[in-house]
C-alpha cells in the first residue's frame, strides 16, 4: 500500500509534521548565514529577541500576524472548496476602501466602537465583491481561478492608485491617501492587554484587530466543520464529480465558497488601515495576500493550524527587521530568503517527512 494513503493521527499530520519541516527551513537557513561568515545560532538569537524580547516587538508581531490571519483563512476557505484563491491581495486592498469609506463618514459623528461593525461588514462585502467576478467565471464559464484571481490583484492596485490620486486624496496634499482618520474611525490599542502581562506596547499598532481575527478563526471553524455549507464546501474540494452527483449545487456553493473567502480577506484591511495608519494609503497590504498562501498551506488549511502559521510568519517579519539591523550582513533579500525557505518545505515540501512517519508510526503500532 502507498504511504500516501496511511492515515495518520492528527498529532503526526498537523503537528510533528509542520514542526520536521519547520526545523529543516531553520537548518537550511543556517547554513545560508553560516555561508556569509554569520554565526548561525547568534542570528537565532537576534532574531527570536527582536520578535518577542521587549514588549513593542511582541505588539509588532502580532500586528503583522493578524493580517496573516485574515489572509491565511480567506486562502483555506477556497482551498477547501478545490479553489486556489490567489486573489487576496486585492481582495484586501479593495476591502480597505470599504472600512475607510465607512471610517471617513461616521468617525466625526460616532465613537470607534459604533464604527467598527460597520467598518467590519464594508471591508467583507467589499472584499466579497471583488472575489464575486472570478467565482462566478469559475462557476458558469469555467475559467480557472488562479488566473483571474491574479488578474483581479493586478485591477485593484490600479483601481486603489486611480481612487487615491484623483478621488480620496486631501485637496493640496501631494501623498496619495485619505485624511487622517478621526478617533471615531480608529480602532484601539490592545495596550491593556500587554499590560496584563507587564508589557508595554510602545509605538506597536497592535489593536482590536486581532480579536476580530481570532473570532474569525472560530467563526470559519464552525463554517467548515458543522454546518452544511461547509460540507458541501469539503466534499466539492474532496471531488466535484460526486458532490454534484450527490445533488450539491456546484454553482451556487464555489460562488458562496468565493464571497466568503473574499470577504476574510477584505477584513485584513481593518489591521492596517484602522489600526495603524488611521487612513487609507497606497500598497498598505504589502504582500499579506501572498503570505496567506504559505500560511494556509502551513496551517493545512485548519483555523488553529492557521493561527500559529501567521504567528510564525509574524516572527520572521518582526525579528527580521531587528536581524538585518544588528548583522549588517544579513539583508532584508536574505530574511525573505528565509521566509521562502519556510514556504518551501511547509508548502511544496510538506510530504516529504510522511512516508519515514508511517513507517516508524506502523511499526510502532505493531508491537
Amino acid at each position: 500500500m502507498s504511504t500516501a494513503s496511511v492515515p495518520l493521527p492528527g498529532w503526526i499530520t498537523y503537528g510533528l509534521l509542520p514542526f520536521l519541516n519547520i526545523l529543516t527551513a531553520f537548518f537550511i537557513s543556517g547554513l545560508v548565514v553560516w555561508s556569509i561568515g554569520e554565526d548561525p545560532f547568534a542570528a537565532l538569537r537576534l532574531l527570536i529577541e527582536g520578535a518577542l524580547g521587549r514588549g513593542d516587538a511582541i505588539g509588532f508581531t502580532l500586528f503583522y500576524t493578524t493580517s496573516f490571519i485574515f489572509t491565511g483563512l480567506s486562502v483555506a476557505v477556497a482551498f477547501h472548496a478545490g479553489l486556489f484563491n490567489i486573489g487576496s491581495e486585492g481582495q484586501a486592498y479593495i476591502g480597505g476602501l470599504g472600512a475607510a469609506l465607512v471610517a471617513l463618514t461616521l468617525d466625526r459623528y460616532v465613537p470607534w466602537y459604533v464604527t467598527m461593525p460597520f467598518a467590519v461588514i464594508g471591508a467583507a462585502v467589499f472584499g466579497a465583491a471583488w472575489a464575486f467576478i472570478p467565482g462566478w467565471l469559475q462557476a458558469k464559464r469555467g475559467s480557472h481561478i488562479v488566473i483571474t484571481t491574479i488578474m483581479f490583484n493586478f485591477i485593484a492596485a490600479a483601481l486603489m492608485v486611480y481612487l487615491l490620486v484623483n478621488v480620496l486624496i486631501v485637496p493640496g496634499k501631494m501623498a496619495p491617501e485619505t485624511r487622517t482618520f478621526l478617533p471615531g474611525g480608529q480602532l484601539p490599542k490592545l495596550d491593556w492587554l500587554m499590560a496584563l502581562f507587564g508589557l508595554k506596547l510602545g509605538p506597536a499598532p497592535f489593536n482590536v484587530s486581532f480579536i476580530i481575527a481570532l473570532v474569525m478563526a472560530f467563526l470559519v471553524w464552525v463554517l467548515i466543520w458543522r454546518t452544511k455549507l461547509g460540507y458541501e464546501i469539503r466534499a466539492l474540494g474532496f471531488s466535484p464529480q460526486a458532490a454534484i452527483y450527490a445533488g450539491m449545487p456546484y454553482s451556487r456553493t464555489v460562488i458562496i465558497t468565493m464571497l466568503i473567502s473574499g470577504g476574510l480577506a477584505g477584513m485584513m484591511a481593518l489591521n492596517p488601515v484602522m489600526g495603524a495608519s488611521a487612513r487609507l494609503q497606497v500598497e498598505f497590504v504589502a504582500g499579506a495576500g501572498f503570505v496567506g498562501i504559505a500560511v494556509s498551506l502551513m496551517g493545512r488549511s485548519h483555523p488553529l493550524g492557521i493561527v500559529f502559521a501567521a504567528l510564525l510568519f509574524g516572527i520572521l517579519y518582526q525579528g527580521g527587521a531587528d536581524l538585518s539591523f544588528e548583522m549588517p550582513n544579513i539583508t532584508r533579500e536574505m530574511i525573505v530568503v528565509i521566509q521562502g525557505l519556510v514556504i518551501l518545505f511547509a508548502g511544496a515540501l510538506e510530504f516529504m517527512y510522511r512516508p519515514a512517519l508511517v513507517r516508524i508510526y506502523q511499526n510502532f503500532v505493531k508491537r
